[in-house]
């Protein structure tokens, strides 16, 4: 394998689906334009762009079709990934897919979510101390980069046994540089002290480059327990072993990649989102702040009774709903096909609009409102099947999904619990979808200390 992947032919490529789809994504919510277009067309939406096929699919029985019943005809699409996930377990298919996929299966069994809960805390704690010095300067601050740099502080400790050796700020501001401007090719300018700058190619080239140190940083800096068990162990001992040539030192850069960018952004979204929608509905947030004392007292959670935070997981459930980080599944035919009377061909490209589904009346009562409630045990048994699809579904359902809910209940419960976030900026906010369903512009927030 090689450690060498251009920035190019990448996210803002134009041959790249992301670059195509652009002119129905400049809308303040391009998903309202194509919830439009499948109330208009129907489940199943055939666009012709230059010499590809792009076909939009917004309907559950679709979703099974493709990810269920005929999974072996539908391959992920990988464009615009390689340069940030190398050949990791995110980008390639098959049966290399499940060989590399084996040894790192047992890192998110939910059995050694114990094991990784102190770690977690630790995390949320070092939040919560610079969270407080945000509370008494009074400065704004963007929240998704707050969640990510927690996210990734989380990964670091409890996954690889490592602090993090590296700016947190730093290393989401490469990461948003190449996604801005590798999505968006046409708009060149960001925001500089008020002026406009130009941000071209050798900008994501830049951050790519810098990208590509951080695991060999982890990986050179002092373990914390030696634990026997981390996922960073696992995939150095499928290194290790001679009758596994594939996983070689560069695999396990490209795997701690994927777990350092795909493992943090999906839970920063859904933590930002969350902050936002709880600012929005402060009885909301009273409520999660009532279950954490009634469980915990007033002390801070412990292991066993994270199971017993029933309507925290609830608020982070309607948060994927209404803002799913991962808005598209994207699928390559590899060979012909029906779905419901149309023809899908060899090489189309099948988006799977998850977000489509999500805010279906079809589905979900008053499908636009924030309703936590809706994902009690009692009323999940009435769900729709493949109706709701934060982390896939299928064989490629995202093997972090689980591991991802902990953090944010333990984030939500702790935080909230001694601050009172303060979204300031526009309502409703904006959406920028990318690759990922983000806030266009940020989401700024004033941390307030709760007395």
């Amino acid at each position: 394998m090689t450690a060498a992947y251009s920035h190019d032919h990448g996210l803002g490529d134009e041959q790249s689906i992301w670059f195509k789809l652009t002119p129905l994504m400049n809308e303040d919510n391009p998903m309202q334009l194509l919830m439009r277009l499948a109330d208009k067309y129907g489940g199943v939406i055939p666009i012709n762009l230059k010499n590809q096929r792009i076909i939009l699919l917004s309907d559950v029985e679709h979703f099974k079709r493709v990810l269920v019943e005929n999974a072996e005809n539908y391959t992920k699409y990988f464009d615009g990934m390689r340069p940030v996930f190398g050949n990791s377990m995110i980008t390639v298919d098959g049966a290399l897919w499940q060989k590399i996929r084996k040894p790192q299966q047992a890192a998110f069994h939910p059995q050694k979510f114990e094991e990784y809960f102190p770690f977690l805390m630790e995390a949320i704690r070092t939040k919560s101390k610079i969270w407080e010095d945000y509370a008494k300067s009074g400065e704004t601050v963007e929240m998704v980069e707050q969640t990510w740099t927690l996210a990734a502080d989380m990964v670091c400790k409890a996954l690889f046994d490592r602090k993090m050796p590296f700016n947190p700020h730093f290393v989401f501001g490469m990461v948003k540089t190449y996604t801005d401007v590798m999505n968006h090719k046409e708009i060149r300018l960001k925001k500089t002290t008020g002026e406009l700058e130009e941000v071209g190619e050798a900008d994501a080239a830049k951050a790519m480059e810098h990208w590509a140190k951080v695991p060999d940083s982890i990986l050179g800096s002092p373990i914390l327990e030696n634990r026997e068990k981390t996922l960073l162990r696992m995939i150095l001992d499928a290194e290790a072993d001679p009758d596994f040539p594939e996983f070689d030192h560069q695999q396990v850069v490209d795997e701690m990649k994927q777990y350092l960018w795909a493992g943090t952004e999906t839970t920063a979204l859904t933590l930002a989102w969350c902050l936002y929608l709880l600012s929005q509905n402060p009885g909301t947030a009273n409520k999660i702040r009532a279950e954490a004392n009634e469980v915990c007292g007033d002390k801070e959670p412990t292991w066993d009774q994270v199971a017993q935070l029933s309507y925290t997981r609830q608020v982070i459930q309607e948060t994927m709903r209404l803002y799913p980080p991962i808005w598209a599944l994207i699928r390559v035919a590899a060979g012909d096909d029906v779905i419901d009377g149309h023809e899908i061909h060899e090489g189309d490209k099948v988006v799977m609009c998850t977000y489509l589904v999500h805010h279906s009346p079809k589905y979900w009562t008053d499908p636009e409102e924030f309703r936590p409630e809706r994902f009690a045990p009692e009323r999940m048994k009435k769900r729709v099947k493949y109706s709701y699809l934060p982390f896939s579904a299928g064989r490629r359902s995202c093997i972090g999904g689980a591991l991802s809910q902990i953090e944010n209940m333990l984030a939500l419960v702790t935080l909230l619990r001694r601050f009172d976030p303060e979204y300031v900026g526009e309502v409703p906010a904006k959406i920028q979808s990318t690759v990922t369903l983000c806030p266009k512009g940020g989401l700024n927030f004033k941390i307030r200390e709760l007395g």
